[in-house]
């Protein structure tokens, strides 16, 4: 083979991979403390090079502290977050997705815990606030949704919730979700796109997490989702793409909890709701 055809075909096979990069929005899933699904991201962050980045952990506020020149100073930047007493895992796994864009628009999406509490009493539409109808939060889940979802609470809260508090989570999982969406459409109007953003494999889904959402609210967006997971563990919710890495140990979250006491012990977390 010539050195002009080599090159030729070569050229050809790059302009066929362009198109994968035209998106306007990447949803970067993740188990939030595997540090290999962290890799991952931040290799896919360095070969999109987006205008924006999302991030589910981050407030608005904290997002508004970063700067490129506290990204160069990860222990700066970590304490300007005040991300150890925020509960996520250790800072060193996700300052790379930073770093790998520099200089892309900072943006969080994080519902605090107070406002959790509040969408247990009062809904998610209230708290979300002007435009919830565009995001279907004013509407009920239809029946057969609604108990699919309190049962994936219940099963990811060690069938321990009381009956009484699944509906609340669901809510709160509801409205994290349209928070992340609402967030991703305003970086894309203020950045001109694309977007990336990082975020759990329950918020990531097709069927019902932010792209759901997205669709809903700018059915134009073009949105691509990747799913991660664990030693090939099976991943619902609906992917453009899946990527298996090797699980992490960690303990089991339900052995500390006697079953006679684990509707107490767990009760607390309705505030919270999960992560995902």
């Amino acid at each position: 083979m010539s050195l002009r055809l080599a090159l030729a075909l070569v050229l050809a096979l790059c302009l066929r991979a362009v198109p994968a990069l035209a998106q306007d929005v990447w949803i970067l899933g993740e188990v939030h403390d595997n540090p290999a699904h962290h890799a991952e991201q931040a290799a896919r962050v360095a070969a999109i090079q987006p205008r924006a980045l999302v991030f589910e952990m981050l407030t608005p506020e904290q997002a508004a502290r970063v700067t490129p020149e506290l990204i160069a100073d990860p222990d700066a930047m970590a304490g300007a977050l005040g991300w150890a007493a925020a509960g996520w895992p250790d800072f060193s796994m996700y300052h790379p997705i930073f770093a790998a864009a520099p200089g892309a628009a900072i943006y969080g999406a994080h519902v605090p815990r107070e406002a959790a509490r509040a969408v247990l009493e009062h809904g998610p539409a209230a708290y979300f606030g002007e435009g919830a109808a565009a995001y279907g939060l004013t509407e009920p889940l239809p029946p057969e949704e609604q108990a699919a979802r309190e049962a994936l609470q219940r099963a990811a809260h060690c069938d321990a919730l009381p009956k009484d508090v699944l509906p609340g989570m669901v809510a709160v999982q509801r409205l994290r979700d349209a928070v992340l969406a609402r967030a991703t459409i305003t970086a894309w109007a203020e950045t001109g796109g694309p977007v990336v953003v990082i975020t759990g494999n329950g918020h990531a889904r097709r069927d019902r997490g932010v792209p759901a959402y997205l669709a809903r609210a700018a059915p134009d967006l073009e949105v691509f989702v990747l799913g991660q997971t664990e030693d090939g563990a099976p991943l619902p919710g609906g992917f453009d793409e899946v990527l298996s890495a090797p699980a992490v140990a960690r303990p089991d979250p339900c052995a500390a909890l006697p079953r006679a006491g684990r509707a107490r012990a767990v009760r607390p977390l309705a505030s919270v709701g999960p992560r995902g």
